[in-house]
């Protein structure tokens, strides 16, 4: 319940909604118990005395009755909806937004098809609860109670039989949610899988085909999905038992009253209209209580969605600005100073040992080194993607964690390793980088990235759409575009992380000459090969998380012994191929 009070923060824009509902449904509640009032005078009197016009003076007052009803019901209907859809879409720009904030760190802890599944399929669920729930919530307690009192009003000694009926509908109820609860908690947790197993095999759906891999994927989904179905079957085959146990208890409860009420018309003691009457809040409390039991299993699953959602929202975030940031990145300059970090606090061994460095603000600087190595994890420092675990990073001489995240991410441009690009045009993904850009800024950027020789072959030149994730561009194009969007942040601080892979040298070789004219930008470039770095200011060969040996290329071809195995192997195999580098 306490995850459910969570939520209902972002009830607070719909409480009038919520209030003008449960009105609604307590005056349409109470139009409907009147009625068998009515219908007792009806037979009682008009009936039993041939009296035509109070019985037709009855059946009007049944027929507004009736009205109001119907037309309250209507109007609660759109105040629900109102508030059960605005609550749920609060919730998820809520989580959204929380997600948004998240480190690299946090993200970790939770799987992206996981996420899906908080934000569409549980928020739907907690939509539902409102939906399905609000209204018995209200009608079930309002009905019980009216319905019990007007019984004992009409007759005591009938009403005794509820006295009877309550206790085995409760026992009964406690014993389903009790088995239920958990099992919702593990449904939920079957969708995330087949979430995930959806999501890999659409992003993965090329390698699928170029593997010939298309059966193993069906039958991997076949087996989620299976597993989905018996799970469902197993929790809503225990869920539904609450209908054949509240019919049970209702017909007992009619042949009870059948009997006593029927012996007591035989001895005087009980008119007929009475009984008709006593009928109808017989069925009317009956009705209340699977109200409420349906509303407690709704809750029950709701707990389950409430506590994923929950977890989302109140995941703390790792990395914050500080209470007094600094604004401004003074230049380019990196410094580690004996770094050393984790991925997770409790591992064993570190990513990162020991890192001592300096960048002069305004250098070109390589890292090699082998798969492994940790040169991801040592640039994904510099722009705090992480915090280091042991020891200082610095830019423009100051400490990253006293700036402000988005003037440190802002003066940063990281390209990663996977180039991500976005559904629109060439010129709203490039847009990225600087949203105001205009058309001779975006040119610029273009060029220097070499990617406008391309963009202007497209039909429609950077108003090209480029699909989903930029599918019908080659991977050396989208690394081009990916280039050309960080470099219109206008960044002090360039990162290549691996970023020209898919690049022909040729072009690659243009690439780097462009960007050896931006003078006050420090250039990191992580790469596999070595022409990619050869020619940089400063090497830094990475090692089994540290520093093996750092100098320019001169300097470790006649020192070092991994850079001179590196270069012997690349040079000599691409003057096998017939290439030069």
């Amino acid at each position: 319940m306490q995850d459910i009070r969570r939520l209902l923060v972002y009830m607070k824009g719909y409480r009038r909604d919520a209030i003008t509902g449960a009105v609604l449904v307590a005056i349409e509640t109470c139009l409907e118990l009147f009625i068998p009032v009515l219908i007792a005078d009806l037979i009682d009197v008009g009936v039993a005395n041939k009296d035509v016009s109070y019985v037709f003076h009855k059946g009007i007052q049944m027929g507004i009755c009736a009205l109001l009803a119907l037309i309250t019901g209507l109007l609660y209907a759109r105040f629900a909806a109102k508030m059960s859809y605005g609550w749920g879409a609060a919730i998820r720009e809520a989580q959204y937004e929380r997600v948004q904030n998240y480190a690299f760190a946090n993200l970790d802890h939770f799987d992206t098809s996981s996420l899906i599944t908080r934000m569409t399929t549980d928020v739907t669920v907690l939509q539902n609860a409102v939906n399905g729930g609000f209204r018995p919530l209200i009608r079930g307690p309002v009905l019980l109670v009216m319905g019990v009192a007007l019984s004992f009003w009409m007759n005591p000694r009938l009403a005794l039989v509820f006295v009877v009926c309550a206790p085995i509908l409760g026992t009964i109820l406690a014993l389903i949610v009790h088995k239920v609860a958990p099992m919702y908690e593990r449904l939920q947790k079957v969708v995330d899988h087949l979430n995930q197993v959806v999501q890999e095999g659409m992003t993965a759906i090329r390698a699928v085909k170029a593997f010939v891999r298309g059966e193993y994927e069906e039958e991997r989904f076949q087996n989620v999905n299976e597993n989905l179905k018996e799970t469902s079957q197993t929790t809503f085959h225990y869920a539904v038992l609450n209908l054949p146990a509240f019919q049970t208890v209702m017909y007992l409860s009619v042949v009870l009253i059948m009997w006593f009420g029927g012996n007591m018309v035989l001895n005087s003691t009980l008119q007929v209209g009475d009984l008709t009457g006593f009928f109808s809040y017989v069925m009317q409390v009956i009705n209340s209580l699977m109200l409420i039991a349906n509303v407690f299993l709704l809750l029950t699953r709701s707990l389950a969605s409430a506590h994923r959602i929950a977890e989302v929202l109140d995941e703390e975030i790792l990395l914050t600005s500080p209470e007094k940031p600094d604004k401004e990145v003074r230049d380019g300059s990196v410094d580690f100073e004996n770094v050393s970090f984790k991925y997770h606090k409790d591992a064993q061994e570190s990513a990162l040992f020991g890192v001592n460095l300096h960048i002069e603000a305004g250098q070109t600087v390589g890292i090699l080194g082998g798969t492994g190595s940790a040169k991801t994890t040592l640039v994904q420092l510099i722009p705090r993607l992480y915090d280091a675990t042991e020891g200082v990073v610095k830019v423009g001489g100051m400490d990253v964690k006293e700036y402000d995240l988005q003037t440190l991410r802002d003066s940063v441009g990281m390209i990663l390793q996977k180039n991500v690009l976005f559904s629109g045009t060439v010129r709203e993904n490039l847009r990225w980088g600087n949203a105001d850009a205009d058309e001779e800024t975006l040119w610029k950027a273009c060029r220097i990235a070499c990617a406008d020789e391309f963009i202007k072959q497209m039909p429609k030149g950077l108003d090209t759409d480029l699909g989903q994730g930029g599918n019908n561009i080659s991977g050396g194009q989208k690394q081009r575009l990916c280039i050309a969007r960080t470099l219109l942040k206008n960044p002090k601080i360039l990162i290549f992380d691996d970023s020209t892979s898919a690049v022909d040298t040729a072009t690659e070789g243009k690439i780097r000459s462009a960007l050896s004219e931006l003078r006050d930008v420090t250039k990191i470039v992580i790469a596999q090969r070595i022409t990619s770095v050869m020619y940089t200011d400063l090497i830094i060969i990475m090692e089994d998380g540290k520093i093996h040996d750092m100098g320019n290329h001169e300097e470790l071809l006649a020192r070092d012994s991994i850079y001179q195995e590196i270069y012997q192997s690349q040079m000599r195999g691409g003057r096998e191929n017939g290439t030069s580098v």
